[in-house]
């Protein structure tokens, strides 16, 4: 129903100390409460920083940022859903830090767009505006939309349509000749035969569904059976691929590629 799909896009944007990993340090937090040594692991050493140990996705040494946190959540969905199973060809980010301006050291705005074999993708994860998070395949037959709990199809008329706009310059003689012989060639079908949707589709998850409950459920039935989860460890794989690839980029304010032979990051 969709036909080709050449572009998809998705956000999910949050605007809160919490979204933003504003996280609470609890009065206590000491060297003789956590063991700063084993939490910096092969990290570069430095004093101990309760801010760092509480709200490490805020520096590069621990963390991901954004990709790392939230656009794994996009992609993951998008991968399983368009059936991907392999790294983008190439990403290209933008962004910047707006409105937490502590000493963290990733963005607060991050747009990519992924360039994979059959199509291109658009992410974006804004900790500056609370919306909705959005999931669209664009397809030359229609529109799908997965927004919330709430799936809806918009089909697009692409019936055959004799030209109108660049014709209206044209003498009137050649404009009839025009249409007369376009109506020839494309003849209104019979009634009953005309396969396109015209109605828009809607359809919602079960009141009481719990997507999270769904996987840890799909996880534990892959350890009992000893069957491949929906999203195994190549498929995960895949997908941080992803997220790392969107950081190379922004970092280097340049495009970033994945070589699949030597099975790395250039940008």
């Amino acid at each position: 129903m969709l036909g080709r799909v050449t572009a998809i896009e998705a956000w999910l944007d949050l605007n809160n100390p919490s979204g933003a990993w504003v996280y609470p340090i609890p009065p206590d937090a000491s060297e003789q409460t956590i063991d700063w040594k084993q939490f910096l692991g092969s990290a570069p050493v430095c004093p101990f920083d309760p801010k760092r140990f509480f709200r490490w996705r805020c520096y590069r040494d621990y963390g991901e940022g954004l990709p790392g946190d939230i656009y794994v959540h996009m992609l993951t969905g998008i991968h399983f859903i368009a059936g991907i199973s392999a790294p983008p060809v190439q990403a290209g980010s933008m962004g910047g830090l707006f409105q937490w301006t502590d000493d963290r050291e990733v963005p607060d705005l991050m747009w990519t767009l992924y360039d994979y074999q059959d199509f291109r993708v658009s992410v974006r994860s804004n900790l500056n505006n609370a919306s909705i998070d959005v999931t669209r395949f664009f397809g030359t037959k229609g529109t799908l939309e997965i927004r919330g709990a709430i799936l809806t199809f918009v089909p697009q008329d692409t019936r055959p349509r004799p030209e109108g706009y660049s014709i209206l310059g044209w003498p009137k003689k050649l404009r009839e000749d025009y249409l007369r012989e376009w109506h020839a060639e494309h003849p209104e079908p019979v009634p009953g035969q005309d396969a396109v949707a015209t109605e828009a589709q809607s359809f919602k998850a079960p009141d009481g569904y719990d997507d999270t409950r769904d996987h840890i459920n799909n996880f534990l039935e892959s350890v009992r059976t000893r069957q491949s989860p929906v999203e195994d460890a190549v498929f995960g794989n895949n997908t941080a691929l992803a997220c790392h690839m969107a950081n190379e980029s922004y970092l280097k304010k340049t495009a970033a590629s994945w070589d699949a032979t030597t099975r790395r990051i250039t940008a």
